[in-house]
């Protein structure tokens, strides 16, 4: 604890920063232990005081918000406490509060996007399964609001379980229906969620309970859970092989798009991610990047699979460079699964798109 730094509050921060930024050089020199040599590093939050009546535990608590602060920032920082700070972690704590009570409530819901395959007609041949949560104090909620929230906190855990659970039971109900029993269903899966090591486990504990074809069972993997731990990756993915699962590899091209994944693990379909469908048309560098990707993955013998095709221009570009599965407004929002039936009894047969009518002004769909 540093005393008597400057009336001034200005001053006080410059003197304290000073003396912070001599900690982090000391910490972040070389060492030895047992031969090796290491350097490690340090985050450092600063919290200010001058008022009597503080206490000591909000202080600290004011720290500890700004070390968070310096980690979220890369680490080997520091930050200072500020009142903007506090504000965004009550909003954050009340959040994380209501995503409690909507599991216990069951304030979710899944939505289903059907995935669209071209070959001599058109035909929906699977959907994505996009969480929805139902808040009775902010509406509808997409899972862009509230799933970074719960990656980072213990609660991607339950709902990743819920939102498996709710596939497997869903597959197991359209099993019983005509025009549902060939759909199979996509769902995105944590990193966290994925290497739990009894992850495996629990989901074949899913399919024998409620009887769903695990064949019918798409499981959409990003790189960031691959970079983690690629042999536990290889690890579950081929034992989740050996039921019938397959795999798909979501926002390709997005992280560092390594292809010893593609090379290694037993994959089953690349998608095109959303940002470079969006401006295939116009911008030069997502054309490339969309007909490299097409032509890697058929190289592979992977399927290909294209998010966010919102206009006739766009699918006619997809399809005439290889791509024939596509996924966005241009066929269908994701929607309940009630509704679903009635899409495609509306949807069937489906229409070809002719690539010289008008574009569609839907926005992208969102999770």
């Amino acid at each position: 604890m540093l005393e008597n730094l400057d009336p001034q509050h200005e001053l006080a921060l410059h003197k304290a920063e000073g003396v912070g930024r001599k900690i982090l050089a000391t910490l972040n020199q070389p060492y030895q232990l047992r031969g090796h040599h290491y350097r490690g590093s340090s985050s450092l939050g600063i919290a200010l005081f001058t008022d009597e009546h503080s206490s000591s535990e909000d202080i600290l608590k004011q720290a500890d918000l700004a070390m968070y602060q310096a980690k979220s920032a890369g680490r080997n920082t520091l930050r200072f406490f500020d009142p903007q700070m506090q504000a965004e972690i009550n909003i954050r704590t009340q959040l994380e509060s209501e995503l409690h009570h909507a599991l216990e409530r069951n304030e979710f819901e899944l939505h289903y996007q059907p995935q669209i395959q071209h070959q001599h007609q058109q035909s929906c041949f699977g959907v994505e399964a996009l969480l929805r949560w139902h808040s009775p104090q902010r509406g509808l909620v997409l899972p862009g609001d509230f799933i970074p929230l719960a990656e980072q906190s213990n609660l991607i855990l339950p709902i990743g379980h819920w939102v498996l659970q709710q596939a497997c039971w869903q597959l197991a109900e359209w099993a019983e229906h005509p025009q549902l029993a060939t759909l199979s269903i996509a769902v995105n899966v944590s990193a966290r969620q994925f290497h739990q090591a009894d992850f495996v486990h629990h989901l074949q504990q899913l399919l024998e309970h409620s009887g769903a074809n695990p064949a019918r069972l798409k499981l959409e993997i990003t790189e960031s859970l691959l970079l983690m731990k690629l042999d536990d990756a290889a690890s579950k993915m081929n034992q989740l092989r050996q039921l019938g699962i397959s795999f798909a590899l979501d926002d390709f091209g997005t992280g560092y798009s390594s292809l010893s994944y593609l090379r290694q693990l037993p994959l089953d379909q690349v998608k095109i991610d959303r940002s470079f469908v969006r401006d295939v048309l116009d911008n030069p560098n997502d054309a490339a990047i969309c007909k490299a990707v097409i032509a890697l993955g058929h190289s592979l013998g992977l399927s290909v699979l294209a998010e966010g095709v919102e206009t006739t221009q766009q699918c006619g570009f997809l399809r005439q460079h290889g791509c024939q599965q596509v996924q966005g407004y241009l066929y269908g929002k994701a929607m309940p699964a009630e509704q679903l039936l009635l899409w495609l009894n509306q949807q069937q047969p489906l229409s070809r798109p002719d690539a010289d009518q008008p574009a569609s002004l839907a926005s992208p769909e969102t999770g």
